[in-house]
């Protein structure tokens, strides 16, 4: 069976796409925030992972305000990387890794979880982002699965369903007929709010209690309403369910544990809490 080998989260901010467009990574405003890639560029380098399972949202590419699905699962042989308007260049479509796709949502309806499925998508910024963060060189060594989740348009799945969905595609992971390794990744977060009243907002302490929770406490944040994460988090600091599933996918109880490979917490990058971090299942 599959080897799912552990969990990534970062920050998927398009700016980040344009300094990395324009080499300003060793510039002061941005090197705090790459300087916590190298230790997860060694930990790639050394478990080799052939598939990533992307928990993401989408930016209004595929769904927008009048059409939003709580969950979607794509199952393409290839995602492109389509142009938002933010100067970032377009990268080579993303290659899909689509027999594990259909497992995934075979096993998600099972579980009663009704997803879109997805046999065309076109990927943005959230997906396309952390590959190049964590493949900087290019030429990506992995197949891709994105799961998008809704935190654009309300309502928005709970905190504990959006773990329980992370649990069961781990579960999909561990089930699949194959020799290849799996890693689990999250996209987006960490606190901020771009517009109304609060734009700017940033809650450094509720963002690093939710990090260490991850490692030891993974279920903490579920505690919380999708309300009450907003006035925590702000708006788009509800992007944290992505994490959340990512967690979920790496499992809890019967000998599932997890340890902390490495994670930095930056801010601000565009009125936002940036963060990394890397999970390694034990």
């Amino acid at each position: 069976m599959a080897q799912l080998i552990g969990g990534l989260g970062t920050s998927h901010i398009p700016a980040i796409g344009g300094a990395i467009h324009k080499g300003l990574q060793q510039e002061p405003y941005w090197k705090p925030f790459f300087d916590g890639f190298p230790p997860i560029h060694q930990w790639l380098g050394e478990k080799k992972p052939d598939v990533m399972v992307i928990f993401y949202n989408d930016h209004g590419l595929n769904f927008f305000l009048d059409k939003m699905p709580t969950f979607a699962v794509g199952a393409a042989r290839e995602y492109v990387n389509s142009d938002e308007g933010w100067g970032i260049p377009s990268l080579e479509p993303l290659r899909g890794e689509i027999d594990l796709s259909w497992h995934i949502i075979n096993t998600l309806i099972d579980k009663e979880f009704d997803v879109v499925t997805c046999q065309e998508m076109l990927v943005d910024h959230a997906c396309s982002l952390p590959l190049k963060l964590f493949y900087p060189e290019g030429n990506y060594p992995v197949t891709v699965v994105p799961v998008c989740i809704n935190t654009v348009q309300f309502p928005l799945p709970s905190a504990k369903r959006c773990y329980a969905l992370g649990k069961a595609v781990g579960e999909a992971i561990k089930s699949w007929d194959s020799s290849k390794k799996v890693a689990v990744l999250a996209s987006g977060g960490l606190s901020h709010q771009l517009d109304g009243e609060r734009a700017g907002f940033i809650n450094k302490e509720f963002d690093l209690q939710f990090l260490d929770s991850l490692e030891s406490n993974p279920e903490w944040a579920t505690q919380f309403t999708v309300h009450e994460l907003v006035e925590k988090t702000g708006t788009q600091g509800v992007e944290l369910l992505m994490w959340l599933a990512m967690r979920g996918a790496l499992g809890t109880g019967g000998g599932s544990k997890v340890k902390r490979v490495t994670g930095n917490y930056h801010i601000p990058i565009s009125n936002t809490a940036t963060a990394v971090l890397a999970l390694e299942t034990v």
